[in-house]
């Protein structure tokens, strides 16, 4: 399983985000540091993925509303892939 922290104590702009994005689900080289990328990108996975939004707040004072479209993307993703699950968690990682 694929598992990403998006840590809003952490994440201070959108490079961050991408960076951590990437990492933490081992996106492939083409992927464009964008939201439209990674909507394709998570669409395709074949492995079960898991989004935890923690620091929610924080996240969204570093990145100005920026983490508005990115739940839509993670929503729109977890329709159209039954391997993909997200959740915006209020503890700890």
């Amino acid at each position: 399983m694929r598992i990403c922290i998006l840590d809003g104590r952490k994440i201070k702009d959108r490079d961050m985000l991408h960076d951590t994005l990437a990492q933490s689900l081992k996106l492939p080289d083409w992927y464009g540091r964008n939201l439209d990328a990674l909507l394709d990108c998570l669409t395709e996975l074949q492995e079960e993925t898991y989004v935890r939004m923690l620091w929610e707040e924080d996240l969204a004072i570093h990145l100005k509303g920026y983490e508005k479209a990115l739940k839509k993307v993670l929503q729109r993703a977890s329709e159209e892939n039954p391997k993909v699950r997200w959740a915006v968690e209020q503890k700890r990682a």
